[in-house]
């Protein structure tokens, strides 16, 4: 008994020596096997501090007999898989790896090495789903295993059901705040998901997967320059990690460091020249950079190794230049009668194919596709007309005549920031492309800075009512207050502003909502509003796929609802602040470029230059889905292509009702827009 309680300890010790000192643990490994040869625990143990050591041959000398003699050992299975993928046998790395888990699915490593091995083959929706059941496995607290099984299972609002039930009773488990913060996570929730992953990173700085998820958080917040310093920290401890790593690149992009993303990518393609999304996204980035042929070759190599890959089609559909052949047309057609795609896959098919039957004038079938489309994206972005309605009386209610006169002397005096406002495919990017051709002016994107503002204000409690939300909770603010909260934008855009130029370009068209606030918050800063006939933007945005927001844009009665929403508003910002909001109306600019643009610049108190009339020859990178558009001189095409989908408007037309007629806004007594209210 003596002996076996001695070599049980003496295994032990060299099983504990493994991951910080492994020759440390081939030595003690090599010294058991005198005294007990043969011994399968001390032969995994010598495998594996070989392995560690860089001897993938001398280590799969020794597994290769032990997995035989052993089958049903799940971590001699495991470290099999590890040896394999070291000596570049990817087919039988994953096989080993699979079968371990087989035996044993809830280890954790396991699963992280079998997506790393599918992640290195191009098999993202098998590399996703081997890192959401590593997540899952990781969780070895039986009370959140129900909260961990149903998040993972794409179920995140029944995992926050189980974990505030939890939390009530154990309000410092740090397990159960993250995978809260990971349920908010997958909501979209992500102020709430940042707020909840900082909280962790403050009581466990180690935690690699809550920094990582906390860094997708900011990315998705379009918080570039926090998302970079956390992923900076990940890659000091993991510097080849290939997640890390395209995040990185994705972060670059967002900061406009387009150049840099793409010398990421291009590492990471010669690293994992047969994975496809980084094909895409090395796409994405080559066509902000103006280089739409490579953009092309690198989409079509996605496509290549990833049949399937929707988002791949969708991305060649959204350059607006580029035909699909028949080819690519029956194999589209033939992806989606495939009854396992993904649905992510199958609604980004849906717009393209949408898109390649509008180009050859089958316009039933296209339209078709984009209701198809829109439906899947109904049914992952819920939006209620009703409440987007009452968001923006409640705006009207508060933001009166009464109260700027109150704040008459509060805010920023910084006047660089020109924001452009409106409804998306409404023209901002022409505009945008304009002005960003100023000597004084430097476009960056869609900024998503002020609704963060808007969303981090909170009223006080009065009386036991609960506190006031935005933008009632305006009214709380201490007017040395608003001063800062400019000031904020400044310093939170500064990121973006590469050039250094005198002004700067915020292109988030939702900004409409928040034109109190900016006008509250930054008075010097000038507003643009671009407006486009509403059939043809309204469809525009109907049948195009976004990244994220804009959920009012995949129904028609919800888009004509919107719209309405936007000229009421609008219009009442225009009789409050009278002559505050320039309106530019794109088929006016189409028509009379020259004077429209000259009004513009008067607006913007900036000097005439021919420049911006010669927009298209700047070269500057645009990552928004008009890059293409407006890389070439003003056309006429788009104006009048809703018509062919007139017969299924309908429902459009109904809910814009009177809108159709005044859409435009004020005019003064000659029938020309009135300037004083534009």
């Amino acid at each position: 008994m003596n002996e076996t309680i001695s070599l049980a300890e003496a295994v032990n010790r060299a099983a504990t020596l493994l991951a910080t000192e492994p020759a440390r643990a081939q030595s003690h490994a090599e010294a058991i096997l005198k005294a007990a040869p043969g011994d399968p625990r001390v032969l995994l143990i010598q495998a594996s501090a070989r392995r560690r050591q860089g001897d993938a041959a001398g280590a799969y000398a020794i597994l290769k007999p032990l997995a035989a003699a052993y089958p049903r050992a799940a971590r001699t299975q495991y470290e099999l898989g590890l040896v394999l993928g070291d000596l570049g046998q990817a087919a039988a790395a994953i096989a080993a790896l699979r079968g371990a888990l087989a035996l044993n699915r809830d280890l954790p490593e396991a699963w992280r090495a079998l997506g790393d091995q599918l992640f290195a083959a191009g098999d993202v929706t098998g590399a996703e789903t081997a890192y959401a059941e590593q997540e899952r496995t990781s969780i070895q607290d039986p009370a959140l295993r129900p909260a961990a099984d149903a998040l993972f299972a794409g179920d995140p609002v029944a995992a926050e059901m189980h974990l505030r039930a939890h939390l009530l009773t154990h309000p410092d488990d740090v397990n159960a705040l993250r995978l809260l913060a990971e349920a908010f996570l997958r909501q979209d929730r992500l102020d709430e998901a940042e707020a909840l992953f900082a909280r962790c990173l403050e009581r466990d700085p180690a935690h690699d997967g809550a920094r990582f998820s906390y860094a997708m958080a900011l990315f998705r917040r379009q918080a570039a320059a926090e998302a970079l310093d956390q992923i900076q920290r990940l890659l000091a401890r993991d510097p080849t990690n290939s997640a890390y790593r395209n995040l990185t690149a994705a972060c670059l992009a967002l900061a406009g460091r387009h150049d840099e993303a793409l010398m990421l990518y291009e590492a990471l393609l010669a690293e994992f020249p047969g994975h496809p999304r980084i094909w895409l996204n090395q796409g994405h980035a080559l066509r902000t950079l103006r280089r739409r042929d490579d953009a092309v070759d690198a989409y079509k190599r996605a496509v290549t190794l990833a049949p399937q890959l929707g988002e791949a089609y969708w991305s060649l559909a959204n350059l607006k230049t580029v035909p699909f052949t028949e080819t690519e047309l029956a194999a589209m057609a033939a992806q989606l009668q495939r009854p396992d795609i993904a649905a992510d896959d199958r609604l980004h098919l849906d717009y393209a194919l949408g898109k390649a039957l509008e180009d050859r004038g089958e316009y039933a079938a296209a339209f078709a596709r984009y209701d198809d489309g829109a439906k899947a994206c109904r049914g992952v972005r819920p939006y209620s007309a009703d409440a987007e309605t009452a968001l923006m009386e409640r705006s009207m209610a508060l933001f009166t005549p009464a109260f700027f006169e109150a704040r008459a002397q509060v805010g920023s005096v910084d006047d660089a920031p020109i924001f452009i406002v409106g409804l998306p495919r409404s023209g901002s990017t022409l505009i945008e492309q304009i002005l960003a051709s100023h000597s004084a002016v430097e476009g960056t994107m869609e900024l998503y800075d002020i609704a963060v503002i808007a969303q981090s204000l909170r009223g006080t409690a009065r009386g036991g009512s609960p506190a006031r939300r935005y933008p009632e909770a305006v009214i709380d603010i201490d007017p040395a207050a608003w001063s800062a909260l400019g000031e904020r934008y400044i310093e939170h855009t500064r990121i973006h502003r590469l050039q250094g130029r005198p002004h700067f370009i915020d292109k988030m068209p939702n900004n409409f909502h928040h034109v109190g606030l900016i006008h509250a918050i930054l008075p010097r800063a000038k507003i643009i509003d671009v407006r486009r006939h509403p059939m043809a933007a309204c469809f525009s945005a109907f049948k195009q796929h976004f990244a994220q927001g804009q959920a009012f844009s995949y129904d028609l009665t919800d888009l004509g609802r919107y719209y309405a929403d936007y000229v009421r508003l609008t219009a009442h910002f225009d009789a409050v602040l009278p002559g505050r909001v320039c309106r530019v109306i794109y088929e006016d600019v189409v028509e009379d470029t020259e004077n429209q643009v000259r009004r513009l610049l008067d607006h913007c108190g900036l000097p005439f230059e021919a420049a911006c009339l010669n927009f298209h020859e700047n070269d500057r990178a645009v990552r928004t889905v008009s890059s293409e558009q407006v890389r070439r001189p003003i056309f006429r095409d788009g104006l009048e292509q809703w018509r062919h989908f007139e017969p299924w408007l309908g429902p459009l037309k109904e809910a814009l009702g009177s809108t159709l007629d005044d859409w435009r806004g004020s005019r003064a007594p000659d029938g020309r827009l009135d300037d004083t209210h534009a």
